[in-house]
């Protein structure tokens, strides 16, 4: 019976100290914090994008006021914006109000000027000439497309799509004569602080 005494005795004091002392691989060894620094940019976008109608012919008859196409022009202005901005403005212009449209032939001296050229925008109202100065230059050469857009915290990121048809007055030019009159219409997009 002593030996069973003993025994327990020595088993209690095993139990004992292993609770007492912890196991040594349960511990966990940390290194030292390594740091990573993280930059991400996303840069300030204004694009205008032709989605259909990148070229327009347009036949004329001599003094006619409307001188139309079916063919309408599709334009996307997207947009992603810096804080501070307050508005996107769509223009169309020509580079100059006397010469929107050129002669192709040699001896003819008459051109088509932009005063000449309409623009309606979404297929519903008024075309207008475009003689407005533009932001792009100084030519009394443009037209706003449709109304500037707001910017608030809620479009910062956005876009429109606009739809342009076109017409020529001839009685504009009165003298125009039998040729093919070719011009390059710029279509840009403004954003405002």
């Amino acid at each position: 019976m002593r030996f069973f005494q003993k025994f327990c005795v020595v088993s209690m004091a095993l139990v004992l100290i292993g609770l007492v002392v912890p196991a040594s691989h349960a511990q966990a060894a940390n290194s030292n914090i390594g740091t990573v620094t993280i930059n991400a940019t996303l840069t300030e976008a204004l694009t205008v994008t032709i989605n259909s109608g990148a070229a327009v012919t347009i036949p004329l008859l001599p003094n006619t006021a409307v001188n139309g196409t079916a063919t309408t022009t599709g334009v996307t202005t997207a947009w992603t914006l810096k804080p501070g901005r307050t508005s996107v403005a769509v223009w169309a212009y020509f580079t100059s109000a006397g010469v929107a449209l050129l002669h192709q032939t040699a001896g003819n001296t008459t051109d088509i000027p932009s005063s000449a050229v309409k623009i309606q925008v979404g297929g519903a109202g008024a075309f207008n000439a475009l003689t407005t100065v533009s932001p792009f230059n100084a030519a009394a050469s443009g037209l706003q497309i449709g109304p500037s857009i707001g910017i608030t915290g809620l479009n910062k990121t956005g876009n429109r799509t606009d739809t342009l048809a076109y017409q020529i007055d001839t009685t504009v030019v009165p003298q125009l004569q039998a040729d093919t009159y070719i011009g390059t219409l710029n279509i840009e997009a403004q954003a405002t602080p």
